[in-house]
């Protein structure tokens, strides 16, 4: 399992309390973990035992490292989309595609607000979290201590075409504004239900990749308002978000935003980051494909070592992206030694 101390750390280090390390966490999903634990991919969504053997197994592999969110209960990109009725495509090898949906801008303004208690996968992540939680599936002392939703901006290029619905924000604005209404409303609502499911949750991750795609005038009149609608939802918890987007020219514009911590592209120079976002905690930034999965353990090594130097103080040590299918252990175990170096 993650260690006592490797949360200890975790937490201190967000909490802007003096900890003896810094921090190691990856991101983890079904990009990486079916292909890890030897699951074909529909088996890793169909049983839940299979699952959770997974989850345990990479913990106890990788006792010194936080899994962000950890334990998640995802099917891909489909949890909230699939409950607006996209069509989800699933595959043997890799995870479930998305078939946006073809609306209007017109018609964006009659689109529901879904209910995760009933609509798309949001119930059977919801049932697995309880089950998880309240029905003795997670063996003690393992708890789920954070959940995660896409942001706004990201279930809108699922719903309705990532071409379009940028084309709308500039063309038909209002109509972007309507469906951004619905979809922020989204993500607080199954954030909120999945928190309602655990015993001792610590925060919630917001991912929304989008939104690095948006000019500084447009983050400040449409994004800026919506994600600091989301992380005020959640005031008193920890508040990750997941942009890795290469968007240094949205970096001062994100650090002004109500969150903790910022997990951001490998593309940007952390030392640049740092001091356009000031005392935020940093999540980063060692390149996810070229170091990680495909890099030497040295080469990982010596990227950790140079990320803590950048950072200057509140870094949580991890790859600045998702973790891909193919990483080798041997690199994991380097990021660990380079924080172990310090």
């Amino acid at each position: 399992m993650t260690s006592a101390a490797a949360w200890d750390i975790f937490l201190r280090t967000v909490h802007g309390e003096t900890a003896e390390q810094v921090p190691v966490a990856v991101g983890m999903d079904c990009v990486f973990l079916p292909d890890w634990a030897g699951l074909h991919m529909l088996d890793y969504f169909l049983y839940p035992e299979r699952w959770l053997a997974a989850q345990l197994r990479l913990m106890a592999r990788f006792p010194e490292v936080v899994f962000l969110p950890g334990l998640w209960v995802e099917y891909g990109m489909a949890n909230e989309p699939s409950a607006f009725g996209v069509p989800v495509v699933w595959h043997a090898d890799q995870p479930p595609s998305l078939r946006h949906l073809d609306l209007p801008p017109g018609t964006w303004d009659t689109l529901p607000v879904p209910d995760p208690h009933t609509d798309g996968l949001m119930p059977l992540v919801l049932r697995r979290y309880w089950n998880l939680e309240h029905g003795g599936d997670l063996p003690d002392p393992h708890r789920v201590r954070f959940v995660a939703a896409r942001g706004p901006f990201a279930i809108a290029g699922h719903v309705l075409g990532l071409t379009r619905f940028l084309e709308a924000t500039a063309a038909e604005p209002d109509a972007a504004h309507a469906a951004l209404e619905v979809f922020t409303e989204t993500t607080i609502r199954f954030l909120r239900a999945q928190l309602d499911c655990l015993r001792d949750p610590l925060g919630v991750m917001v991912l929304d990749d989008v939104v690095g795609l948006l000019s500084p005038r447009l983050f400040q009149k449409l994004a800026q308002p919506f994600l600091a609608r989301i992380f005020a939802a959640f005031e008193g918890l920890v508040r990750i978000y997941h942009n890795d987007t290469p968007c240094k020219h949205l970096a001062p514009h994100i650090g002004a935003l109500d969150f903790e911590m910022w997990h951001f592209s490998h593309e940007m120079n952390i030392a640049g980051v740092r001091a356009a976002v000031g005392d935020k905690v940093l999540m980063g930034n060692v390149a996810p494909v070229t170091l990680m999965q495909y890099g030497l353990p040295e080469q990982v090594e010596a990227a950790g070592r140079a990320c803590i130097t950048g950072a200057g103080g509140r870094l949580v040590l991890a790859p600045g992206g998702g973790t891909n299918a193919g990483t080798p252990d041997a690199n994991i175990d380097a990021l660990v030694r380079a924080v172990g170096e310090i």
